[in-house]
């Protein structure tokens, strides 16, 4: 028999309530040195032994070495690998001057993320035995306790601590604890046995009746300062704030009963309610159910150990596809707009709620270990009108994840979060039964992919504010990484940045024109042709009313738009190999966040520009011409598209290539009449029917990173040019 209970927050179930709290995450700036060094032993120490008696419930070699799931390894790679990691992690951060066990430390070196249910992997290791990984985690233990004891400490504790990697490697083995358990629920029971300190929960009653209650607007501020008391993972830094909308959030979590309703309403096969993406799934995991629901003539319940008759008063756990599908069909059926919440409404109810950290003493709230293995009723814990604003599972949301303003990689550990910035990653928020130390959190941020089974369920909100989620993109492409590095990253070898010297010599020049002649310039209207990522145009916009930028490539013109829209692009620059670093460049850093309001972007041909194109005070042609398949086209009808006393800027190398031009158009670079006949005489004669040269051609440099150690140094011939009349 299982107990009712009741709707207000229930007694702590003594079956499974236990002795201790586990380890709380360690306060890094408060208390005295000794003192932490023991509070860090102690935490270090609870959840290595933690984690290990987690696979006591492996009753046999199979359980180790069969894979529960074919997309991860099986579970004997993750009981040596939170090991290894401490090994890894402080060598690599010079602390620890030679390795344990080299094999061990390679074997267990690097997990799997599920990054994709289609991509199965077959390969085959040499596992050690379990005997042999046991022994290797002691001699860990060891090591840590003993740099824990000796190392130099001050406080507060910051990123470059030596014991930051201690810490690392702490809360790391704390997230293997809680992914671990999910791989044992996904073991073939015949594997596993029942431990007393792994018990379930046991309450269970009738499912409440759920309902929507109002969530009033209101601001977010997320991110964590780089001074906080408490150890983070590198994407919960930075600086992020919003104005969130009224809306309604339900007052539960969706029940397993709740859940039904979608079930036995025909959901799994209704096509209308899924994503693209999520029919994909549902048709390669033949899913018409949750992944933890068991039909023997009636519903039962898979839990780590063992299956019960179903709880229906229990948080349904699914993917995000299953939670989706779930929305969409909520919003038919009440007529509402039902859809998951995303991470600033999520931090916004629980701020409503007024939902406080994790302290000391048992957490008020299904969280960390202190009410038992499993899921309970989602009417046991209240936090202000609503229930499991934190705890019982992790709740999906519409966001995927995507960096802070200000974001950084920390070196130690650089692949933690940008594998997750490419918008196939959704963060899920709350934690769960198991989830400990900084996933316990509110700062917490964590993010899978959204066919990703975790201990994970959802609410659902009713809101009529547009959905639009932040930018998680990093840019990857090699010549995009490069060009956006050109255009808004660092300068190289003492020279200025190109695209910004260009901007300004074209707008001296409109300067000198004015200076000359008051009456008739203008800096109404500028174009930027072959605008590459729009540095030039942001640039010419800090002094016209109007820039257009313009470039052959949809791919460059993204990055622009990108830019104007979010005020702020990401992308991997290449460095060595396979090796990149992260960066984030916004229009705030340069100066230029006003210009983005006076800034287009358009796909165009610069030798077939369409009519509305036209009446411009300055026309800039950076490192164009010598990439265009008829320059003479260009350069013969350009003048059409600027005003009277209008200034026509030129910059090129002159690096003319048939891949790009057909020679017998090649402006110049070639012998005439016998003679050398330059780009500049070219343009000179082209040009001559509609312009005049203001002023000696001058060289302006430019330097494009492709690698760490490898630079293109080049020298652009810049040409000025003034609209005559003839």
């Amino acid at each position: 028999m299982t107990e009712k209970t009741a709707e207000l927050v229930a007694a702590p179930d003594p079956a499974t309530k236990p002795a201790e709290p586990f380890s709380r995450t360690v306060n890094l700036a408060e208390g005295d040195v000794q003192q932490k060094r023991e509070e860090i032993e102690r935490c270090f120490c609870d959840t290595f032994d933690t984690y290990e008696s987690l696979f006591t419930t492996l009753a046999v070699d199979d359980a180790y070495f069969k894979k529960s799931i074919p997309l991860r390894h099986p579970l004997m790679f993750y009981l040596g690998h939170t090991a290894t990691f401490f090994v890894n992690k402080l060598v690599l951060a010079k602390i620890l001057p030679e390795r344990i066990d080299p094999a061990m430390e390679s074997t267990f070196a690097v997990g799997v993320d599920e990054m994709s249910w289609d991509d199965l992997n077959e390969d085959h290791y040499a596992w050690p035995k379990v005997s042999a990984v046991m022994a290797y985690r002691q001699k860990v233990r060891a090591m840590v306790v003993d740099l824990i004891r000796t190392l130099p400490l001050q406080l507060p504790v910051g990123w470059k601590s030596p014991f930051w990697p201690i810490l690392m490697g702490i809360d790391h083995e704390r997230i293997h604890l809680e992914t671990s358990s999910v791989l044992i629920r996904q073991q073939k029971l015949e594997y596993l046995q029942p431990q007393p300190e792994w018990a379930p929960n046991t309450q269970s009653g009738e499912a409440p009746q759920n309902k929507l209650l109002p969530v009033a607007a209101g601001d977010v501020a997320l991110g964590l300062p780089v001074d906080g008391e408490y150890y983070g993972w590198d994407n919960e830094y930075g600086r992020h704030e919003a104005s969130v909308d009224a809306f309604d959030a339900s007052k539960y979590l969706v029940s397993n009963q709740e859940f039904l309703e979608f079930v036995e309403a025909g959901g799994y096969s209704e096509e209308a309610y899924w994503s693209e993406e999520g029919l994909g799934w549902r048709a390669f995991a033949k899913a018409s159910h949750p992944t933890f629901w068991v039909w023997r003539n009636q519903w039962f319940l898979r839990l780590m150990t063992e299956e019960v008759e179903m709880r229906w008063d229990w948080p349904a756990e699914v993917n995000y596809h299953e939670a989706k599908a779930f929305c969409e069909w909520k919003t038919v059926d009440s007529g509402r707009p039902v859809r998951l919440p995303t991470e600033d409404e999520w931090h916004r109810l629980a701020e409503v709620a007024q939902v406080a950290e994790v302290g000391a003493e048992p957490a008020a709230a299904n969280l960390h270990l202190d009410h038992g293995a499993s899921s309970c009723p989602v009417t046991r814990f209240r936090h202000g009108q609503w229930f499991d604003v934190v705890g019982n599972v992790w709740q999906w949301t519409e966001t995927p994840m995507y960096p802070f303003a200000g974001f950084e990689v920390h070196p130690l550990y650089d692949d933690f979060t940008t594998p997750t910035f490419d918008n196939r990653h959704n963060l899920i928020k709350g934690g769960s039964w198991i989830s400990c130390g900084n996933e316990a959190r509110l700062s917490a941020r964590y993010a899978f992919r959204r066919h990703f089974f975790q201990h994970a369920g959802f609410r659902y909100v009713a809101s009529e504010a547009e959905l639009k989620n932040p930018s998680a993109y990093y840019e990857n492409d090699v010549i995009l990484a490069q060009y956006s590095e050109f255009n808004f990253g660092e300068n190289w070898h003492g020279e200025a940045n190109f695209p910004k010297e260009l901007a300004m010599a074209g707008i001296a020049a409109l300067d000198e024109r004015s200076a000359a002649d008051q009456s008739g310039v203008s800096y109404g209207r500028a174009l930027d042709i072959g605008c590459a990522c729009g540095r030039t145009s942001f640039e010419l916009a800090t002094r016209f009313e109007h820039v257009d930028g313009i470039d052959f490539s949809a791919n460059f013109i993204q990055k622009g738009v990108e830019m104007a829209e979010q005020k702020v692009i990401r992308y991997a620059r290449p460095e060595e190999g396979d090796l990149v670093s992260y960066h984030e460049r916004t229009l705030e850093e340069l100066g230029l966040t006003e210009s983005a309001e006076r800034v287009a972007f358009h796909q165009g041909d610069a030798c077939n520009l369409k009519p509305l194109f036209n009446n411009y005070d300055l026309i800039v042609a950076g490192n164009l011409i010598d990439r265009l398949y008829d320059p003479a086209k260009f350069l013969t009808r350009i003048h059409e598209r600027l005003n009277d006393n209008g200034v026509l800027v030129i910059a090129s190398p002159y690096t003319w290539l048939e891949e790009y031009t057909p020679r017998d158009k090649w402006v110049g670079g070639y012998k005439k009449d016998g003679e050398n006949y330059s780009t500049l005489d070219g343009l000179k004669d082209l040009l001559a029917p509609h312009f005049r040269l203001m002023s000696a051609p001058r060289s302006l440099p430019f330097v494009i990173r492709e690698t760490r150690n490898k630079y293109q140094h080049s020298l652009s011939e810049l040409t000025v040019w003034e609209k005559v009349t003839p």
